[in-house]
C-alpha cells in the first residue's frame, strides 16, 4: 500500500511584509506546494494538503489530526514572524512523526545570522567580519566599508535592496535605522565581499552529498551593487531580476570545487542540518570562499537552485522529491534507535567543531 502524505504549509496573509512590498516571497509558498504535490502524486503516494493558521495555540491540534505516515513540511514560519519556523518541526519531533528537512534546533539556530556567524567563526569557517548593531549602538561600528545591512532574523532576500550595501557612516546609519524600524529584530552589518557568488545544496543526513554548485552571476549596471535583492528573486520587471542569472553547474575549477564542497559540508555539519540545506558563499579578493548564510529548508520550487542543482546532478524533480521523502523515514527510523537525542546532538556539535576547526 502507498504511504500517504501531508503537506503542510503557512498560508499567506497579510503582515509586515506587505507595508514593505515583499509580500510575493510569502505567496511563493502557493506554487512550491502544488509542485512538489503533483510530484508526490506522479510517486504513486497518497497526498493530501494542509494549510497552517493562526493562532499558534491551534497548531499542535492540526497537527495531531493528520493521518499521514509522513509530514512533507514546507512550512515558513507564519507570515512576519519567521522564528515560529521551528514550531511544526518541534511538534512532530515530540509525537515522533516522520517529517521532511531540518529539525527544530537547526532551524532555530540558522535563523539567528548573527549567531551563525559566530559559530563559524569559532569553528574555523571563513565568513565576512561582521557585527550586530541598531540605532542607539552606531557609536560601537568597527567595520570597514564598504558593508552590507541586513534583517538579523529574517529570509528571502527581505529588506535587501541596493542601499543594503553602503560605504559611508550617514549611509550605514540611515540603513540600520530602516531595518530596525522595518523588521522589528536587531540589525546585522557585515564586511561586503564583491566577489563571485555561489551557493551549494547539501543534502542527506548523516551521510550527506554536495550537489553541484551555482554561481549566480550579475550583469547590472554599473553603480548597481552586485546582491541578490528581493527584486532579484521576487520582481520577474525588475532590472535586478532581469541582470541576474543562475548558472549551473558553475564555471570553476577542481580546487575551487573542493573548497565549496568541503566548506558546504563543514556548514552543514556545524548546524547539525538534516535533509536538506542551501550554503550561500562569496569568493573574497584573495578568491578564498567564505560563507555568507546557511539555509536549512530552502525553497525547492521547480526553478530555485535545489532543483537546478539537483539537475545538475541527473536528479529529475520527481526524485529530487522523492529523495527528500526517504531521507525523512530514514532519520525517523535511526532516531527510533536513539532515546536521547538531545543528548547525541550535542555531542555531534562538540565533534564537528573540533573536526572543522581548520578546513
Amino acid at each position: 500500500m502507498s504511504k500517504s502524505i501531508a503537506i503542510v504549509y503557512n498560508e499567506p496573509r497579510s503582515s509586515y511584509y506587505d507595508k514593505n512590498k515583499e509580500e510575493k516571497a510569502v505567496q511563493s509558498i502557493l506554487p512550491c506546494v502544488e509542485a512538489v504535490r503533483q510530484a508526490l502524486l506522479k510517486l504513486s503516494y497518497n497526498v493530501s494538503v494542509v494549510p497552517l493558521l493562526l493562532p499558534r495555540e491551534g497548531l499542535k491540534s492540526t497537527l495531531e489530526s493528520l493521518e499521514a505516515d509522513i509530514i512533507f513540511n514546507l512550512f515558513e514560519g507564519f507570515p512576519g514572524q519567521p522564528e515560529s519556523e521551528t514550531l511544526v518541526p518541534g511538534i512532530l519531533s515530540e509525537m515522533g512523526k516522520a517529517y521532511t528537512g531540518n529539525p527544530a534546533e537547526a532551524l532555530k539556530d540558522a535563523i539567528d545570522k548573527f549567531g551563525v556567524k559566530k559559530a563559524l567563526r569559532a569553528t574555523g569557517i571563513p565568513t565576512p567580519d561582521f557585527q550586530l548593531l541598531s540605532p542607539q549602538k552606531m557609536n560601537l561600528f568597527r567595520l570597514e566599508f564598504p558593508c552590507i545591512v541586513k534583517p538579523c532574523r529574517e529570509d528571502a532576500s527581505h529588506g535587501i535592496t541596493p542601499e543594503s550595501v553602503v560605504n559611508d557612516l550617514p549611509s550605514l546609519e540611515r540603513r540600520v535605522k530602516k531595518i530596525y524600524d522595518d523588521y522589528h529584530n536587531q540589525v546585522i552589518v557585515e564586511e561586503f565581499i564583491s566577489g563571485r557568488e555561489f551557493n551549494v545544496t547539501v543534502i542527506g543526513n548523516n551521510h550527506p552529498e554536495v550537489l553541484p554548485p551555482s554561481e549566480i552571476a550579475y550583469t547590472l549596471p554599473a553603480g548597481m551593487p552586485p546582491i541578490l535583492t528581493f527584486e532579484a528573486k521576487w520582481e520577474p520587471g525588475s532590472v535586478y531580476y532581469k541582470n541576474t542569472q543562475v548558472i549551473c553547474p558553475a564555471k570553476i575549477n577542481a580546487r575551487e570545487r573542493e573548497s565549496m564542497r568541503r566548506t558546504a559540508l563543514a556548514a552543514f555539519r556545524l548546524l547539525d542540518c538534516a535533509g536538506y540545506a542551501r550554503i550561500d558563499m562569496r569568493m573574497d579578493s584573495e578568491s578564498k570562499i567564505n560563507v555568507i548564510e546557511v539555509n536549512p529548508n530552502p525553497d525547492i520550487s521547480p526553478g530555485a537552485g535545489v532543483a537546478i542543482q539537483a539537475a545538475a546532478a541527473g536528479m529529475n524533480y520527481e526524485k529530487l522529491i522523492d529523495k527528500i521523502v526517504k531521507l525523512a523515514l530514514d532519520r525517523k527510523k535511526h532516531e527510533s534507535k536513539n532515546t536521547s537525542h538531545i543528548s547525541f546532538r550535542q555531542n555531534r556539535l562538540i565533534t564537528n567543531i573540533k573536526k572543522h576547526a581548520r578546513i
